[in-house]
């Protein structure tokens, strides 16, 4: 069963392990698929790796209004419509107590994680078609705190806000706006984190985070791509301003 047939997705942060994941899952549903990402390598490496028809590539970065304009009328002019946008684009910065954070850093993770989302939600969403669906990428960090980790839980936090206000102001249209919230993923993002908080034993933290989640493992990129395939498609239609867990427990432990 081709649940996106004839749907157009936009895929942000298309690259990393969930964006990947989510491409693929999408494309085998039928769905027409353009993958953004800043990263050149990346694309050329995920370009191969898909090796599928109905799949676009742009380079961009989702912090710029220009370049969001940019992806926005190359994934019209490819495929004429987006019925689909996953704002899946992020990064961790470091970590670090507040009192210490380096500011570059925080201005960053802000420029990517929330102006990144913003504009998306800003240019896109009026173009996109009625009753389409809007993902965006958050975390358990975004519905609790972790200690060395503030930049990322304050993006991560408030796009729940911009995805509360997009659901109301874009009811009318029948457009859904959604969150989703992984636990611990495992992919690159984590490995970086884990080595971030402990350079000399980064398998200490992954315990560690291990220990905090209930069904005792960390979740697969295809798992988080499960969830938005859901979203994305119309078995979700009547879901809006909702925030989606996929934690195996971990906020509730």
């Amino acid at each position: 069963m081709e649940r996106l047939k004839d749907k157009v997705a936009v895929i942000t942060g298309g690259t990393g392990g969930i964006g990947l994941a989510t491409a693929n899952l999408f494309l085998k549903h039928g769905a027409k698929v353009v993958l953004v990402d800043k990263n050149s390598e990346a694309i050329e490496k995920s370009r191969a790796e898909l090796n599928h028809k109905n799949v676009s590539y742009f380079q961009a970065d989702v912090s710029k209004k220009e370049d969001t304009i940019k992806f926005l009328d190359h994934s019209l002019e490819t495929y004429g419509k987006i019925d689909i946008f996953f704002a899946n684009a992020g990064i961790e910065g470091v970590s670090s107590p507040i009192s210490e954070y380096p500011e570059d850093v925080f201005d960053s993770v802000i420029a990517v994680n929330l102006k990144g989302v913003w504009l998306g939600c800003q240019y896109i969403i009026p173009k996109m078609e009625d009753g389409g669906s809007v993902i965006i990428t958050s975390s358990v960090a975004g519905l609790k705190g972790f200690a060395g980790l503030g930049a990322y839980v304050a993006t991560k936090h408030a796009v729940v806000g911009i995805m509360r206000v997009a659901a109301v102001e874009n009811a009318s249209r029948k457009i859904r706006v959604n969150t989703i919230h992984p636990g611990p993923v495992d992919n690159e993002m984590m490995r970086r984190i884990e080595s971030d908080m402990s350079p000399d034993s980064p398998e200490v933290v992954k315990d560690g985070f291990i220990a905090a989640v209930p069904f005792g493992r960390y979740a697969t990129s295809k798992e988080i791509g499960e969830c938005a395939l859901f979203l994305a498609s119309d078995e979700s239609k009547f879901i809006t301003g909702c925030t989606h867990l996929v934690d195996g427990g971990m906020l509730n432990a």
